[in-house]
């Protein structure tokens, strides 16, 4: 008798009870919030990078001396090509700084003429130029990245122009300091080979002038083109 009356009691309380769980599920407020797949996301849009800056085509009476390096950084507007979008064309506005310690001094004559000097058995406590310049990079873009993984191999070629808006000469000898800002042969106008690849967050970085730093420029009787070599590391921001 007593099982009979409890299992009458069971069945009939069973109905509010799961009408009490389906109100609990109905009005429950989700703990965390959903993950969304974006299908047209965009990478690697912001970028800094360093560089060690090598002087190339150098005369036999130049050599490079001290420390030479620079920084860039800017923005890449990223262009997906395909549906998966791992391939693509960036686009982007950029600045940099590079700074070169060599042993080519510049000065001006009496006339205001840009004369260039070999220093070769001089004893001197600083000559280097530096460089500040408006970036725009041009990039062909490859990549094995995927909507979820921020971790990724990449391929990245293509061209950077640019536009040297301040040289600065800087020699220095005991007491003596000679600065020098206008120089005519300047090449202000540049442009360069850039290949980068990597994982993730290191990315190595290479950067080979197309255009040699002076123009009509000699030293002693031998046409003066040196021109730069960059490696270094570039990270990327989404």
């Amino acid at each position: 008798m007593k099982i009979l009356l409890l299992s009458l009691c069971v069945f009939l309380l069973a109905p509010t009870f799961l009408c009490a769980q389906e109100d609990e599920r109905q009005y429950k407020i989700p703990d965390s919030v959903p993950f969304t797949i974006d299908s047209l996301y965009r990478e690697d849009q912001f970028y800094v990078g360093f560089s060690f800056n090598l002087i190339t085509n150098k005369p036999d009476a130049i050599s490079q001396e001290s420390f030479s390096g620079g920084v860039n950084l800017g923005f890449i507007r990223d262009m997906p090509l395909n549906e998966r979008r791992n391939v693509a064309i960036g686009i982007g506005l950029g600045w940099g700084i590079d700074s070169y310690g060599q042993n080519l001094r510049i000065t001006k004559t009496a006339s205001g003429a840009t004369d260039f000097q070999a220093l070769q058995d001089i004893d001197y406590d600083t000559n280097r130029y530096t460089t500040q310049q408006f970036e725009l990079p041009l990039e062909f873009r490859w990549r094995t990245s995927t909507p979820q993984s921020y971790k990724f191999w990449r391929i990245y070629s293509g061209v950077r122009l640019g536009y040297i808006y301040n040289f600065r000469s800087n020699y220095k000898e005991d007491l003596d300091r000679i600065i020098i800002n206008d120089v005519s042969e300047l090449n202000k106008f540049r442009a360069g080979a850039t290949f980068t690849f990597g994982y993730n967050t290191f990315n190595f970085h290479f950067y080979y002038s197309l255009i040699p730093f002076f123009k009509d420029a000699s030293l002693q009787n031998e046409a003066l083109e040196v021109s730069t070599l960059k490696i270094g590391l570039t990270f990327y921001i989404l």
